[in-house]
């Protein structure tokens, strides 16, 4: 039987919350069957979403003021450690994967999704590798990096009892402005980190375009199911809005 894979494109720049819930929400609905296997991949607003570790930092009141000081907006993200940035020159993926038991394949699927990048740069002509680049931000194991230098792409993954959420941010455009913001936060929270590794796909192809990346994304995802373009339910939609009030960071 051919593997089906709906993919939907649909975000909400413009209410971070909302985003962040969506995942959620996406993740909550392929636990209890409601809803098939999803791989959502939409252009995010200016956001710094920030791990469950961060939210326990003596440091993250002054990190969200920070974030908020400069322009972006704070969440508290569904999965991975700690904070990292989206604005409007990168994507926000998320894959939601219902699983009997999601524990036993979390590596396997950490694996799956970081070449699945490696494949979409290599269509790009970015010869990319998977692993952890020192003094990279939010740093692990999966990360898919450009000559041990910079990093491209950071994941995480969160499992619900009967389906996992994989998602992440792949940065397209504009390194410097995920840099400026990046660089007061970790400083908040007393992380060191090495700014210049975070970059951007167009720092290895100038002139990369938006649409030409997304294309290479679903074009590999494309190689190993079949794709059905759908938009959110209702139903998703508003179960994420009654979440949302809990991805976001009170005002301080």
């Amino acid at each position: 039987m051919t593997r089906t894979i709906r993919l939907i494109r649909d975000g909400y720049p413009e209410d971070p919350g909302l985003d962040v819930a969506v995942s959620r929400a996406l993740l909550l609905r392929a636990s209890d069957r409601e809803v098939p296997e999803t791989f959502r991949l939409n252009v995010p607003g200016r956001v710094m979403a920030f791990g469950k570790r961060d939210t326990l930092d003596a440091g993250y009141a002054h990190a969200v003021a920070a974030t908020r000081a400069a322009g972006f907006a704070a969440v508290e993200r569904l999965a991975g450690g700690r904070a990292a940035v989206f604005h409007e020159g990168t994507f926000a993926f998320s894959w939601s994967i219902p699983e009997a038991d999601p524990r036993p394949g979390i590596r396997q699927r950490f694996e799956v999704l970081s070449t699945l990048m490696v494949g979409a740069f290599s269509r790009l002509g970015i010869n990319a590798d998977i692993g952890e680049i020192r003094g990279e931000y939010c740093p692990g194991d999966y990360s898919v990096h450009h000559g041990h230098r910079i990093k491209l792409m950071g994941v995480g993954q969160r499992l619900a009892r009967h389906a996992a959420h994989i998602g992440g941010v792949v940065v397209v455009t504009d390194a410097a402005l995920a840099r400026e913001a990046l660089i007061p936060v970790y400083a908040a929270l007393g992380l060191e980190w090495d700014p210049s590794t975070a970059g951007a796909l167009q720092d290895v192809v100038p002139g990369l375009t938006m649409r030409a990346v997304a294309a290479a994304i679903e074009s590999e995802l494309a190689a190993h199911a079949e794709l059905a373009v759908t938009h959110l339910d209702e139903t998703t939609i508003g179960l994420a809005q009654r979440l949302a009030p809990e991805h976001v960071p009170p005002a301080s």
